[in-house]
C-alpha cells in the first residue's frame, strides 16, 4: 500500500523537520520504505515550503508526490497552493490559527498547532506539535515510532520540549476537530499510478 504525504508551511515554521522525523520514523522505526523530499518558495525563510513523504509497505518505485492522500496545511498560502493537488476522498489537517478553509471545504481535522506551542513556551515548535496530532489522526505511523525518531535525532537539550510538544498534538487529537475521516482505500491509491507522469490540476 502506498500513501503520499505533503506537509506545507512557509520558511521557518519546521516543515521539513517534521517531514523528515515522520519518514524516519516509517523507514527505521516501523518497517516501511519511505522516499523523502522537499522544496522552497522564493525565499528560504518565510516563503512557501513543503516536505512531501511517500511511504509504502513495500518498494517505492516512484519517489514523488503528485495527488497527496493526506495534506497538512499551516500556512493560508501553502493550503490555497496545495489544497487542489490533494487526492479525492484524502485527509486535510490544518493549522486552525493560520488557515482558513474554502467554504465549500468538506470535512478536515483542526488544532491550534502555533497557540498550544506559544503555550509551551516556544513557538518555533509548532511543526512538532502538528507532528503529534498528525500521528493520532492519520494513523500511518506509531507514536512510538515517531517519538523514536525525536529522540535519535534532536540534541539532548531541545529533547525535552520537542517530546512535551508532540504529546501536546498527539492528545489533542481526541479532544478538538472535526471527524475524522476514512483512511483512503488501497484501490484509490493504486489508481494513481497511470496519472503519475501527467497528474490532474
Amino acid at each position: 500500500m502506498r500513501q503520499e504525504i505533503r506537509l506545507a508551511g512557509y520558511g521557518g515554521q519546521g516543515i521539513v523537520l517534521a517531514g523528515q522525523l515522520l519518514g524516519k520514523a516509517a523507514a527505521l522505526y516501523d518497517g516501511k520504505e519511505a522516499v523523502f523530499t522537499q522544496s522552497y518558495g522564493p525565499e528560504a525563510r518565510g516563503g512557501a515550503s513543503s516536505a512531501d513523504l511517500v511511504i509504502a509497505s513495500g518498494p517505492v518505485d516512484y519517489p514523488l508526490v503528485t495527488r497527496p492522500d493526506f495534506l497538512v496545511a499551516m500556512f493560508q498560502e501553502a493550503y490555497e497552493r496545495y489544497r487542489p493537488d490533494m487526492a479525492e476522498g484524502g485527509l486535510l489537517v490544518i493549522d486552525s490559527d493560520l488557515v482558513k478553509p474554502w467554504p465549500e471545504e468538506g470535512p478536515y481535522r483542526r488544532i491550534p498547532a502555533t497557540r498550544l506551542a506559544e503555550g509551551l513556551g516556544k513557538k518555533i515548535v509548532a511543526n512538532v506539535v502538528m507532528l503529534g496530532f498528525f500521528t493520532r489522526v492519520s494513523g500511518l505511523v506509531p507514536r512510538e515510532a515517531v517519538e523514536t525518531a525525536l529522540r535519535s535525532s534532536l540534541a539532548p537539550r531541545l529533547l525535552e520540549l520537542n517530546l512535551r510538544a508532540f504529546a501536546a498534538g498527539y492528545e489533542y487529537s481526541s479532544e478538538g476537530g472535526s471527524a475524522p475521516l476514512p483512511m483512503p482505500p488501497p484501490e484509490a491509491c493504486a489508481g494513481k499510478a497511470s496519472a503519475r507522469t501527467s497528474p490532474e490540476r
